[in-house]
């Protein structure tokens, strides 16, 4: 060891003392793969990487693994992305975990490949769910001995990938080893000649299943389409079509690209290619025509009819620039049966917007509905007008929806038989929603603030501001945006409870007191619910003795829950960026210490509880970080988060606490905590008057009473006396030592909520 770490650089030893290994072959290449590893990830990402290459050098298969992962993830990560690696190491640790121990060489090797012809972490991860369902049905299944045999089709197939993928889409590798799970399960041997491709029925399969168009074979063909004709250069992202069988995925675009399915078939005489270009021209025409508008005001049913009206707009516009168009759409639209529904059985809305949208498309429509042929006329005499835009074809889309409406249109079954228009994409950037994101459980989803989207690209939610001058409310003063805080390292935060892991111990057994019981004996009753039959005994010795008994025999229960919903709101302010007194770390690594322990602990208890943070920068822009919401797990998502706190800006606590509550008020608890952790007073930029936000954030508090929350503020400001209590009464502790902060915060936590 100490030989092969003088052949490592200076600047990279650290990195490969944390890498701990001792193979020699390792050592050579590692200067050049962090090279690679460096320019191509983030700190994050690079830490990751070394994390995951020591667990493949320790796991005990030679120096094969982690030499293939070191000197290829870089790679694969420029196609999929960073945050496919937790996916791919929890496949491997399965197959370590199991006999497929052996598959795991094999498995690396294909990766760039796989990833090359995948692209995206979505495609990886279906990819992974069938190699992950061979290596179950296939592992210990051989003549009924469980927990023996290795899978001998995995590494195979794996040894396979690039040539499969290229031929299949994932719908089409999944009926192939489907038909090999099927038919040669108990068949080791048979198994490796189907799934290395030797066997004849394995390449009938192969050439069954190869069919349709590509995407990933016709990329560079579309992409040339897209800028030649629509000056649109934007990335395209392949999706399967084959995972979501009751939701189709249809096409969409957003801030990342265009998203389209992996594989088209011919289709209505339209070969596969044309359907792409197609899909390309109809979102192509949307991101050239189409302004967004206000969707809060309108009925779902007006909603989608104003997303057909839009679609057959946008179309129109585009074959009036380039005609050749229509006959693709022609071809590719349905021709709904203007008697295909009853509607006393179904409802027919989607029908009724079909055949409108056919008719726009083709004038020599046979429809005789009136409804729709004078609203197919209406259309077109609008587009004779160049200014008729989105909202326009909202306002046409109102009106056909009210003069056609039905009693069935409310009835649980729609007709959807040909109205599908498979080539269209799903709107969803047609429409502001101007209340997105106020109910807290919307920020629990996975998806929320895309890869690179600034918060202030949601829409804000204003709030007043107390005037102590003028005793009166400034309404809809301040801008308040909001989102989900970006990731880091799940491991930092679990390092950090390491490290007070005798803290932990002891808090476990307060904890363990407080735990809620259903039921809590109340013994000694002279009226209760039930007799006490120790005391009663006791008492009939007594009386037998002749001594006075105890009257006392009955006993009785009483419930003993906690019902506490919390809310731990952070000042993420610049300031905290600096050392904290006697201290090495900064005041805001000791806030991550201390809220780490504080989630652990009450996720111990079992309380409701949420996490958010906040800084502002005028009072425009006040930004609040949801890192944790209540329907959350402590996970290491919200882990993941805490780590990538940072602080910044300033501290405007009134407008911050006030969006707090909003989401703090819904929950059904008894008592409703809010733990205010800062480490200074109310301040911004934009506000000369220092007293203003202290009255503000005190006017803050009172409304807060007035709703049932209790708030208790935690001061990391050894000055905060001339303030904090000014704006909190007595509901504060200040910590002279910041140091203590992570003993304290837990145990303040405890004595408010026992």
């Amino acid at each position: 060891m100490a030989a092969t770490t003088l052949a490592i650089p200076e600047d990279l030893q650290a990195h490969w003392t944390e890498l701990a290994c001792g193979f020699p072959r390792v050592a050579e290449v590692f200067p050049d793969c962090m090279h690679a590893a460096q320019s191509a990830l983030s700190d994050a990402g690079i830490a990751a990487y070394i994390e995951h290459a020591r667990f493949l050098g320790k796991m005990g298969r030679g120096a094969e693994p982690i030499l293939i992962f070191l000197e290829e993830w870089p790679h694969v990560a420029q196609v999929v992305g960073e945050d496919a690696l937790p996916d791919i190491m929890e496949f491997v640790r399965k197959m370590w975990k199991s006999p497929n121990s052996i598959a795991i060489v094999p498995f690396l090797q294909s990766l760039p490949a796989t990833a090359r012809r995948l692209q995206t972490r979505e495609l990886l991860r279906d990819y992974l769910a069938i190699a992950l369902e061979l290596m179950e049905q296939t592992t210990g299944s051989i003549h009924g001995i469980h927990q023996t045999f290795p899978s001998p089709g995995l590494p195979e197939m794996f040894k396979q990938a690039s040539a499969l993928l290229g031929q299949l889409s994932l719908a089409g590798l999944k009926n192939w080893v489907d038909y090999g799970l099927r038919y040669y399960q108990d068949h080791p041997d048979r198994q490796i000649d189907y799934f290395s491709l030797q066997s004849a029925d394995s390449l009938a399969v192969l050439q069954r299943e190869r069919h349709g168009t590509l995407l990933v074979d016709n990329e560079r063909k579309l992409n040339l389409y897209l800028r030649g004709l629509w000056h649109d250069d934007d990335m395209l992202i392949p999706y399967s079509s084959a995972w979501d069988e009751l939701r189709k995925p249809i096409p969409y675009y957003d801030k990342l690209g265009i998203r389209l399915p992996d594989v088209y078939n011919d289709a209505q005489g339209v070969t596969g290619l044309d359907r792409y270009r197609a899909t390309l021209a109809h979102i192509a025409a949307h991101r050239r025509w189409t302004t967004a508008i206000i969707a809060d005001n309108l009925s779902p049913f007006q909603r989608m009819a104003a997303e057909f009206l839009e679609d057959s707009r946008v179309e129109y516009l585009a074959m009036r620039e380039y005609p050749g168009l229509r006959r693709i759409f022609k071809a590719l639209h349905p021709i709904p049966a203007e008697d295909a529904c009853d509607p006393a059985t179904a409802s027919t809305v989607r029908l009724r917007l079909a055949m409108l949208s056919r008719a726009i498309l083709d004038a020599q429509h046979q429809y005789k509905n009136s409804a729709t042929i004078e609203f197919a006329q209406r259309f077109r005499e609008l587009m004779e007008d160049s200014n008729t835009g989105t909202q326009d074809m909202a306002d046409l889309a109102i009106s056909f929806i009210t003069q056609t409406r039905l009693k069935s249109d409310n009835l649980a079954k729609t007709h959807f038989a040909d109205t599908v228009i498979d080539y269209r994409d799903d709107n969803r950037q047609m429409w502001k929603f101007i209340e997105e994101g106020d109910e807290e459980e919307a920020f629990d989803e996975p998806r929320q603030l895309e890869p690179g989207e600034e918060l202030n690209a949601m829409p804000p939610r204003h709030y007043p501001e107390w005037d102590y001058g003028n005793q009166s409310y400034r309404p809809d003063w301040v801008s308040v945006y909001e989102g989900l805080h970006p990731q880091g390292n799940a491991a930092d935060i679990d390092r950090l409870l390491e490290k007070h892991a005798g803290l932990a111990k002891r808090l476990k057994k307060i904890l363990d007191l407080l735990k809620p019981q259903d039921k809590v004996r109340i013994r000694y009753q002279e009226e209760g619910s039930e007799l006490d039959l120790d005391v009663a005994i006791r008492s009939l010795i007594d009386y037998k003795s002749g001594a006075q008994p105890d009257p006392r025999i009955n006993m009785s229960h009483r419930n003993d829950g906690r019902s506490i919903a919390v809310m731990v709101l952070l000042d993420l302010s610049e300031s905290l960026n600096e050392k904290a007194a006697g201290s090495d770390q900064t005041i805001l690594e000791l806030s991550q210490e201390a809220v780490s322990l504080l989630g652990w602990a009450v996720d111990k208890l079992g309380d409701p509880f949420a996490i958010a943070g906040f800084h502002s920068n005028t009072r425009h822009e006040v930004r609040y970080f949801h890192i944790k919401g209540y329907s959350e797990r402590w996970n290491d998502e919200v882990k993941g988060r805490l780590a990538a706190m940072e602080a910044s800006y300033s501290t405007r606590m009134g407008a911050a606490m006030r969006h707090a509550a909003h989401y703090l008020e819904k929950q059904t608890a008894d008592k409703k905590l809010m733990l205010i952790l800062t480490d200074g007073q109310p301040s911004d930029i934009d506000t000369k008057d220092g007293e203003l936000l202290i009255a503000d954030a005190r006017q803050a508090v009172k409304e807060l009473d007035r709703q049932g929350i209790y708030s208790y503020c935690i001061n990391l400001d050894p000055k905060a006396d001339e303030y904090v209590q000014d704006i909190f009464g007595k509901q504060y502790t200040i910590v002279d030592n910041v140091a203590q902060l992570p003993v304290k915060l837990p145990e303040l936590f405890i004595s408010l909520t026992k």
